[in-house]
């Protein structure tokens, strides 16, 4: 029996985002002059595909699909990531001259959502096969021991952030790598030693692309007083930058928000999405979300998110197999991380990063992907025991 809470929790977040996509694409609609449904029926074939593909997981036998499924995953995706950079552009799509998405007839697909579950699955696949039955290894048998992965995670950072440019992506891959790392027993030293590496090459990262380097500024321009005012030493005074105007997106997210109070402008009402917040059904979609539905909305869908999370970490605590519980962990990790980390961008808690709201920012590649995410969760949970009510025990 699969997990129907965690089912039916997914799709109460499927269903908001398929009536948020309408609600708050309101001005690209008329600006582009679309049709009064586009995004609508967009968004309804990628729910529609994603549900149909996560019911059919969910159905599966894990002990004989699920290793296939995720290899298929992680090999097909990890390659298209590669070959995209040499594809024409007729074949691609590019932003800021950055290849995303492959064009497939009508619609665009992006390998790196689809590659992020792949690459969980790797991961739990083989921890499982060469780590967790080994004995505690020093520090530089560790080193060995995990290279392997950090060298296949390198390769998709330089694919990810320097060739999409796209380094959300890489913070929420690497965060969830390095917690995978603490899971199957790495010692203190070497969790520290690749969280200051970690950290030492995201710093680089910036450093050397001048974008991230004048969004950081951007962002740092916004807090800073709040954060010096608070530290007594006159040293730090030394970080205030002049101050230019505020960037435009944190400004009216902001403003979206405090628009909404309580209990929102009601659905269709909201003022900001009609020009002055731009992709608010995608990046900003919780932005959109409180305008509309208020502070109790808001506090509904971050609820069901952690409802979701929560399901998912009790599959991993009670399943048996050690590679469905290490792939349970890591979904968890990158949907909790993805939330987290678009909640801190638009309310100017740290810089944006250009990552979608897991079931509910529109778009059909991580739509998709996360249903899939979801079926391989599902197709597990069959292997949870349970009492004599099919609760999990």
């Amino acid at each position: 029996m699969i997990d129907k809470p965690l089912l039916a929790s997914v799709m109460l977040l499927l269903t908001l985002s398929l009536v948020m996509s309408y609600s708050l694409s309101t001005y690209t609609v008329v600006h582009f002059n679309y049709m009064d449904f586009h995004f609508f029926i967009r968004q309804m074939m990628a729910i529609f595909i994603g549900f149909v593909t996560m019911v059919l997981l969910s159905k599966m036998d894990p002990d004989k699909w699920f290793s296939r499924v995720g290899m298929l995953l992680f090999v097909i995706f990890f390659m298209l990531m590669i070959v995209m950079q040499f594809l024409p552009s007729s074949l691609v799509n590019a932003v800021g001259g950055a290849k995303r998405w492959i064009r497939v007839g009508p619609m665009s697909i992006a390998p790196v959502e689809f590659f992020k579950v792949g690459f969980i699955f790797f991961l739990a696949w083989s921890f499982s096969r060469k780590l967790l039955d080994k004995t505690k290894m020093g520090f530089w048998e560790e080193v060995r021991a995990f290279t392997p992965y950090l060298f296949v995670f390198l390769v998709a950072v330089v694919i990810i952030a320097v060739f999409q440019k796209d380094l959300g992506q890489v913070v929420v891959l690497g965060v969830t790598l390095t917690i995978l790392f603490l899971f199957i027993g790495s010692s203190w030293k070497f969790f520290l030693t690749l969280i200051s590496g970690g950290f030492a090459a995201f710093i680089g990262l910036i450093l050397f692309a001048p974008h991230r380097m004048a969004r950081i500024k951007s962002w740092w321009g916004t807090v800073q007083d709040s954060i010096l005012s608070v530290l007594p030493f006159e040293s730090v005074q030394n970080l205030r930058i002049e101050t230019g105007k505020e960037p435009y997106q944190i400004s009216n997210s902001l403003n979206a928000i405090h628009n909404g109070g309580l209990w929102g402008e009601g659905l269709g009402n909201g003022q900001f999405k009609l020009g002055y917040l731009s992709e608010v059904h995608t990046d900003f979609i919780l932005a959109g979300i409180t305008e509309e539905l208020g502070f109790l909305g808001l506090v509904l869908v971050t609820l069901t998110m952690l409802f979701i999370v929560f399901r998912i970490f009790k599959i991993a605590s009670k399943v048996k197999n050690p590679m469905y519980y290490l792939f349970s962990i890591g979904i968890g990790l990158l949907i909790s991380l993805a939330f987290i980390l678009n909640s801190y961008g638009i309310s100017g808690i740290t810089p944006i990063k250009g990552i979608a709201v897991p079931f509910l920012s529109y778009g059909g590649s991580h739509i998709w992907a996360s249903c899939i995410a979801i079926g391989m969760v599902l197709m597990i949970s069959k292997k949870v025991p349970r009492d004599a009510q099919g609760r999990i025990r």
